[in-house]
């Protein structure tokens, strides 16, 4: 099959906004959150209680600037593209807020449409984070974490994927058990668990699956700025 090109700018965009429409629809379906989104659910679910400006998209890029930081010092080493990682976050989340904003008329009245917009989120997810990685512009800061350890370190991406995830979902299940009780699981379901265990594998696939129909190219002469 003959690749078409799609330029990688391109890609970093189209990336953000599937990602925030999968988050959204998960967050819809409400079998539970993808566990890397989780964490930051949590903290506008309660700081949302007493500051109600602060949005899920707000909790998004506050908690990434937060692992830029925690980056920096494993890596002991900045550069450009852990800040511009800062900038895609702030991007995402205001398309996070768009499309949660525009999904919130629907109503889910069956467990078919909640399972249907569920799916349908983990696979947003998986493909969006695949364009992600076949763009030189900085992810966010989940997937930034995840490629520059991998790379820095000699790991397998995808199986540091996977152990990322498993680990975000962890958090995710004490921090809601220490703001609304324990054994009180809020964005934390059985979708999340599920998503923890395939999310890596389903990337790898994605990643397949896009190559086969595209070749990724630069169409600016940035990509020296953006090295890891």
């Amino acid at each position: 099959m003959k690749q078409r090109i799609l330029y990688g700018e391109l890609a970093y965009f189209l990336g953000l906004f599937i990602l925030a429409f999968g988050t959204a629809l998960m967050e819809k379906a409400d079998f539970g959150l993808s566990m890397v989104v989780a964490p930051a659910y949590l903290l506008h679910l309660k700081i949302s209680q007493f500051l109600s400006f602060f949005s899920f998209g707000m909790a998004e890029y506050t908690l990434q600037a937060v692992l830029i930081l925690v980056m920096i010092l494993l890596l002991r080493k900045t550069k450009f593209s852990y800040f511009f990682s800062f900038v895609t976050a702030v991007i995402y989340g205001f398309m996070l807020d768009g499309a949660m904003a525009i999904l919130a008329p629907v109503v889910l009245e069956s467990f078919f449409l909640r399972l249907l917009f569920y799916i349908s989120g983990i696979l947003f997810g998986s493909f969006s984070i695949a364009l992600l990685f076949n763009t030189y512009l900085s992810p966010e800061a989940y997937e930034l974490f995840v490629k520059a350890l991998s790379q820095h370190f000699g790991f397998d991406l995808y199986k540091c994927k996977t152990i990322y995830d498993c680990m975000s979902c962890l958090i995710s299940i004490i921090l809601s058990f220490a703001f609304f009780g324990l054994w009180h699981f809020e964005g934390i379901k059985w979708g999340t668990v599920i998503t923890a265990l395939l999310n890596g594998t389903l990337i790898g696939l994605m990643t397949k699956l896009q190559a086969k129909f595209w070749k990724f190219e630069d169409k600016f002469p940035w990509r020296k700025h953006f090295d890891m």
